[in-house]
């Protein structure tokens, strides 16, 4: 196992921010060649997976465990209490 040191971890910062400009300059370069319509687009797009989306599948699990809450309690509520399991 090599042993880590100052300058490795400095290569290695160096490399994550190399990566990092490279994707900022593509993505700069995607937004200019980008029509309004289409930057109008893709910030509705974003906004809808940023903010919608996670709202509506915690609004889902919300409901379906009341859901199944309600329903456990009234299964409960249903059942024969002078029944006799035969075993």
């Amino acid at each position: 196992m090599k042993k880590i040191t100052a300058q490795s971890v400095y290569n290695f910062l160096e490399e994550v921010l190399q990566a990092f400009l490279r994707v900022a300059r593509f993505g700069a370069r995607l937004l200019r060649r980008m029509s309004p319509q289409a930057l109008l687009a893709a910030a509705l797009l974003l906004a809808f997976i940023v903010a919608i989306l996670p709202l509506a599948l915690v609004l889902f699990v919300v409901f379906m465990v009341l859901k199944v809450m309600v329903g456990a309690s009234f299964i409960q509520g249903r059942r024969d209490p002078h029944f006799k399991d035969i075993n």
